[in-house]
């Protein structure tokens, strides 16, 4: 929130992406106005659109403050998304707390929508210029099952402890901490999904078939995973195996066959090449659409351009591959056969399952001039189980 402006990737993207595209083609002309009216809201409010680089200091370095949140009364219509919010600045701040409260320095109204995921709506749904949801993080949450059951948003984003809210407050024993915490923060990646692996046999023989299951759970999120910026993030699932001997065998996912499937298995194809547009190459190639090793499952739900090629501009988003990301409280269960070998090692051998996650595809932050944290690898979740081999 505090960063949502002045985050290096989201510069890059809007000042050498967004803007440069928005300038050449009237249909995403909006996106050059568009991006402010969540990243840098104080800025686009008064009109000061765009705003000058984070390095100028200008207001819109302040992200979203403390005064947005709280000057919002309500939204447009009957979903929140794109910025839809109706704001009230002034001396009187908006809040959630219930009871017995005064501040010196401003009059506070309770409202209902400060303690509704409904709130967050406002910026973590957005439709793209060709009507398409290009974020829905709270739309999977309201379709999910813990909207049903009265878990909102903040339940999770915003935990409740004893605390003060300013430093001459009262201290409330149920405070909501404003930490935010989501996908850029590893503490809550890490986890998220529980993973097992198994094999289908407990010994085998050199060239026998063996068939490891990996179950794959959500049981962290309130949305699916990953989600916000799923056109940027990759998140995917590597198995592998490594004999008595020390020699290491990567294992490919087995096919399921549904439509769109290559989209979610990793290849050495090129993709995104919509950001030539941007950055004024002519038939430009494109880069690596995955950047990891190949025959991976990926978690992802691919974004096309007018012209089918796969982007990662939201803004130029005009249709959706297969969603094949793990849903709230969803199970998925995927496969690898493993032909083992003549020469495989007798004795024992280890087999990994190592669930990873990138902020950011790292082909893409290369190409980019992305700092590498941007795009390091981190590891969701892992489990290793164990095959004895016999001569």
């Amino acid at each position: 929130m505090s960063e949502a402006y002045t985050h290096h990737w989201d510069e890059i993207e809007y000042f050498e992406l967004a803007i440069p595209h928005a300038e050449k083609d009237e249909k995403v002309a909006g996106a050059k106005k568009e991006c402010n009216g969540c990243h840098a809201p104080i800025s686009y409010v008064v009109g000061d659109v765009p705003p000058p680089r984070p390095e100028k200091n200008s207001r819109a370095n302040e992200s979203v403050s403390c005064e947005v949140c709280h000057s919002i009364t309500g939204f447009e219509g009957d979903i929140p998304f794109n910025f839809n919010y109706i704001m009230e600045p002034g001396k009187t701040k908006f809040s959630s707390r219930k009871g017995d409260i005064a501040s010196p320095a401003h009059e506070i109204v309770v409202t209902d929508l400060h303690r509704s995921g409904d709130f967050c709506g406002i910026c973590h749904n957005e439709k793209s210029s060709f009507g398409m949801w290009v974020k829905s993080t709270h739309l999977e949450w309201k379709e999910g099952p813990y909207a049903k059951e009265g878990v909102q948003c903040q339940d999770c984003h915003m935990p409740k402890t004893e605390f003060r809210t300013a430093a001459m407050g009262t201290l409330y024993k149920d405070a909501r901490l404003h930490l935010f915490h989501g996908g850029h923060d590893p503490g809550k990646v890490k986890g998220t999904i529980e993973l097992r692996i198994n094999p289908d046999l407990k010994e085998a023989e050199p060239e026998s078939t063996v068939i490891f299951t990996v179950a794959l759970y959500n049981q962290k999120t309130g949305h699916k995973f990953p989600t916000g910026s799923v056109e940027d993030r990759l998140v995917w699932l590597n198995v592998e195996a490594v004999d008595a001997d020390g020699k290491k065998y990567h294992l490919p996912v087995d096919k399921k066959g549904f439509e769109g499937e290559d989209f979610t298995i990793s290849s050495n194809v090129l993709a995104y090449q919509d950001m030539g547009i941007a950055k004024d190459i002519p038939d430009f190639e494109g880069v690596k659409r995955d950047a990891i090793p190949v025959g991976n499952r990926i978690f992802r739900k691919p974004y096309f351009d007018p012209q089918g090629r796969m982007t990662i501009q939201q803004w130029n988003t005009s249709s959706f591959g297969v969603d094949y990301r793990i849903g709230p409280r969803e199970t998925k269960i995927e496969n690898f056969t493993f032909n083992l070998p003549y020469d495989v090692a007798p004795g024992k051998m280890k087999i990994t399952a190592s669930l990873y996650y990138h902020k950011l595809i790292p082909s893409i932050a290369e190409f980019l001039n992305v700092p590498k944290e941007e795009s390091e690898k981190l590891l969701v979740n892992q489990h290793v189980t164990e095959l004895m081999i016999f001569d």
